[in-house]
């Protein structure tokens, strides 16, 4: 072979296997993410050869002898509040540290998934994470031709499980917050209520306002986002009323620029706000708005307990839940 050619192409597992004085078997299993046998020796002697010519395995033609392509799916409707960016951040980075990469699939409509299916358009991945509130298990199935789906929607059947936060305790805490502050009538500003973890949001927060004897006045209609927070705020139907929980912090934050002069010095003087999704903003004094949380770590790591073991979550083990929790700050 031409020398000068050989520099000019990429560097061949063959070429790795002959620096290295080994096989192409042998450097193909030391260079293998999965435990294979080799020995330590000819394992180091290939990696310092692969370094050295800078090979980079071909992951194409590894998941065909793998049947994986280190591709997880993450559905989702939009991205385009804070608390997306939140979450993303942190689960793109824990997915990528166990060697798989994320592709992003944007489903706005029930209407697209069909959409998806009529077209016969599948894509190869070894897992698929649906946070859509448009896509239902089954869909999803089908869609990437695989059982390995999980529901973060609230929308698991018996064949894929779900992930999802308990918000019941952490709008508990946040109700009886504002009871113990002389809150007797509430506004509740919400967003798309289609989706079946926004229904459960709100009839926990009705069920615990009648709990603590709180009065709902008005309920007004968000889409999650700052910029319809800030719409709701300068409608006409906004209310008079003691407190305004917001079921997105994003919806929140815009609610509080509209009436900042409600919050001089950012303390409550006409009405106590609380949002929920506790964003890393509401830690700054711009917005220290009281807030519900969860821990996300704990989430994202349930989230890649599936990935690297998905029997575990068989139909005994159909939803994992994570547990909420109010943050109190300054605007309650």
């Amino acid at each position: 072979m031409d020398s000068s050619r050989k520099r000019r192409t990429s560097p061949t597992i063959a070429d790795v296997a002959e620096l290295a004085g080994v096989s192409r078997a042998i450097a193909s299993r030391a260079l293998s993410s999965e435990s294979r046998p080799v020995s330590a020796d000819k394992r180091a002697r290939v990696l310092e050869a692969a370094d050295k010519l800078g090979f980079k395995p071909n992951l194409l033609a590894r998941s065909l002898t793998t049947k994986t392509v280190n591709l997880i799916a993450v559905i989702v409707n939009h991205i385009h509040d804070f608390s997306d960016l939140d979450l993303f951040d942190l689960l793109i980075s824990d997915i990528q540290s166990i060697g798989k990469q994320v592709i992003f699939l944007r489903v706005g409509s029930v209407e697209r998934i069909e959409e998806f299916l009529r077209n016969g358009v599948a894509y190869h991945v070894d897992a698929a994470l649906v946070f859509s509130d448009f896509a239902d298990a089954e869909s999803v199935r089908k869609m990437f031709r695989s059982d390995d789906v999980l529901m973060l929607n609230g929308m698991h059947d018996g064949s894929s499980p779900s992930v999802v936060p308990d918000e019941a305790i952490g709008i508990a805490g946040a109700v009886a917050d504002a009871a113990s502050k002389g809150v007797a009538t509430a506004a509740l500003v919400t967003g798309r209520v289609s989706s079946p973890v926004e229904q459960q949001r709100i009839a926990n927060y009705k069920a615990e306002m009648a709990k603590r004897g709180i009065r709902l006045v008005a309920e007004l209609r968000g889409d999650y986002s700052y910029q319809s927070g800030r719409s709701v705020a300068l409608s006409p139907e906004w209310p008079v009323t003691d407190a305004v929980f917001c079921t997105s912090d994003a919806m929140a934050m815009g609610i509080m620029d509209v009436h900042r002069d409600a919050f001089p010095g950012n303390r409550p003087e006409r009405f106590r706000l609380y949002g929920f999704d506790n964003l890393s903003l509401t830690d700054f004094e711009a917005y220290p708005i009281s807030s519900i949380g969860y821990d996300k770590k704990t989430y994202v790591g349930e989230i890649l307990r599936f990935l690297a073991t998905p029997e575990q979550f068989g139909n005994g083990h159909a939803e994992v839940t994570v547990p909420t929790f109010f943050v109190p700050r300054a605007t309650s």
